[in-house]
């Protein structure tokens, strides 16, 4: 085995007739109208406001087209839970878009070029992370599909009666959202390190879940908080708005929405959906994302009238393979050389041997003889342990050169539970 320190240098590649650099003072007004042309909505006053304050300027990259600015990305500096409970520096990919006047000239790739170039030059964040307007894109700058999430709508009357009776040692409490934020805040760091995908809510993060500007409520209530109490203490706590609806024989009609329901014990997690199940002149409870393993889906009496979808949710790169890799332990100890393939980033490509278990890892350089072929996209697939190796390689993406490498390699990289985006950023 040798492993070396040095960093291959970046293949040249054409420039477009675009400038790629950091946005500068006096031109934020313009770098936000990109974002409200290329997605086609305005934003709200109190989510401008918000964008503002979790805005980090050096991270803000613009694209020109001589003096005008026409094109923007940025990335924010997260912490996020990965397998075996670390949380670890990623970078948070956002606000990626072009002008209809700019599209498909080469602008968004001299971003994404852009982009990771400086993440690797500059010894920035391993690992790469974002959530896509559309799915297809992405692909092909290496992101590869890591979390899914989950979507319902029950009925109320009957799903309610399969709840657990309450614990009367959980008390219920309704709360001011913003009042209420120390305490929640602290049941969410609680269970982040239990599951993969959970980013740190810090800083001006912290109010991410409670915005609440009326122009998005969509007809509903202000956004409501209901907290579970054991002993005097939060041990979880819901974030939910009530839509009001009648039918043409003025029956209740309504819907409750659920914007995030998180507890640290059973008892606690029963009471709060046996609450937002049971609220009067509502039919229908509607959760926006849960992960695909909630307890929920066995709380209820028939999960099938609950209409469970499934919708994809974080996309990862691994900006460097080695550190990355080496950042996360394995449920399994696990030696297996990796001959990996990476495009868009190139010092990626080559041999690796991954080796570790679940008291740490190590992923360096390697000439030994691959024991699997697979390219930077599905190590992003697999990364946070929600994606199998098995189904990679029935799906042609992971060639299995040693038999049983691609069994070693799932059951290695998979987890406990499955990884979930807390927070959409």
């Amino acid at each position: 085995m040798v492993t070396s320190d040095a960093r291959p240098a970046a293949r040249p590649v054409p420039r477009p007739a675009f400038t790629i650099r950091p946005v500068a003072d006096g031109e934020w007004e313009a770098w936000e109208e990109i974002d409200a042309l290329a997605f086609g909505e305005e934003e709200p006053a109190e989510h401008r406001e918000f964008g503002r304050a979790i805005r980090e300027p050096e991270r803000c990259i613009g694209v020109f087209d001589g003096d005008r600015l026409v094109g923007s990305t940025a990335s924010f500096g997260f912490s996020m839970t990965v397998p075996g409970g670390a949380a670890v520096p990623v970078a948070g990919v956002t606000a990626v878009g072009m002008l209809p006047t700019h599209r498909r000239r080469g602008g968004l790739r001299a971003m994404m070029r852009y982009q990771l170039d400086d993440l690797y030059e500059n010894g920035g964040e391993a690992i790469a992370a974002l959530t896509a307007s559309e799915p297809a894109i992405y692909g092909r700058f290496g992101y590869g599909l890591a979390t899914w999430a989950m979507s319902l709508r029950s009925p109320r009357v009957g799903d309610a009666s399969g709840l657990p009776l309450p614990d009367p040692a959980v008390r219920l409490r309704l709360a001011d959202p913003f009042e209420a934020l120390p305490d929640c805040l602290e049941v969410f760091r609680e269970l982040a390190p239990t599951r993969p995908g959970f980013i740190a809510r810090t800083g001006a993060w912290e109010r991410r879940k409670v915005l609440d500007a009326p122009d998005k409520r969509n007809g509903a209530s202000p956004l409501r908080c209901v907290v579970a109490e054991r002993d005097g203490r939060v041990r979880g706590y819901a974030y939910y708005a009530t839509a009001p609806s009648w039918t043409d024989a003025d029956n209740a009609n309504g819907t409750t929405r659920v914007r995030e329901c998180l507890a640290t014990d059973p008892a606690a997690r029963a009471a709060l959906w046996r609450y937002l199940f049971d609220l009067d002149l509502m039919r229908t409870v509607a959760v926006s994302s849960l992960p695909v393993d909630d307890p929920l889906l066995h709380l209820l009496a028939d999960p099938r009238a609950a209409e469970p979808s499934l919708s994809d949710d974080l996309f990862v790169r691994l900006v460097d393979v080695g550190r990355a890799l080496a950042s996360r332990t394995y449920a399994t100890p696990v030696d297996l050389v990796l001959e990996v393939a990476d495009e868009f980033c190139p010092w990626n490509a080559g041999r690796w041997r991954l080796s570790g278990d679940a008291s740490g890892a190590r992923c360096e350089r390697t000439s030994d003889a691959a024991d699997a072929a697979v390219d930077v996209r599905e190590l992003g697939s697999l990364f946070l342990g929600g994606v199998s190796a098995s189904s990679l390689a029935a799906a042609g993406r992971i060639d299995e050169v040693r038999t049983g490498a691609v069994e070693r390699l799932g059951r290695a990289f998979r987890g406990d539970v499955a990884p979930w985006l807390s927070m959409g950023f």
